[in-house]
């Protein structure tokens, strides 16, 4: 799978989660918590810091259905845009 990077600051979305400084698995847990009070169609911004995170969320997205629009990292944080099925 190709990593898609886009400018998450422009793209549109419902909710945001700061899981910055935390480790695997809070980041995916919290996300799940979030995404469960979308309604189907819309998106979460999640930014992290947990490098583990790219992996986890590419992970959790194919386990849940829920599309992982882009994730792009900048420095040590990464953001990530999942729209929930």
């Amino acid at each position: 799978m190709s990593d898609t990077l886009l400018d998450t600051e422009i793209m549109e979305f419902n909710k945001e989660l700061d899981a910055r400084g935390l480790n695997c698995p809070l980041p995916i847990l919290k996300a799940k918590k979030a995404l469960a009070e979308l309604q189907s169609g819309e998106v979460l911004r999640i930014m992290a810091t947990d490098p583990g995170s790219v992996r986890d969320f590419q992970a959790f997205a194919k386990q849940t259905g829920n599309a992982l629009l882009a994730h792009v990292q900048t420095g040590t944080e990464f953001v990530f845009l999942m729209q929930r099925k």
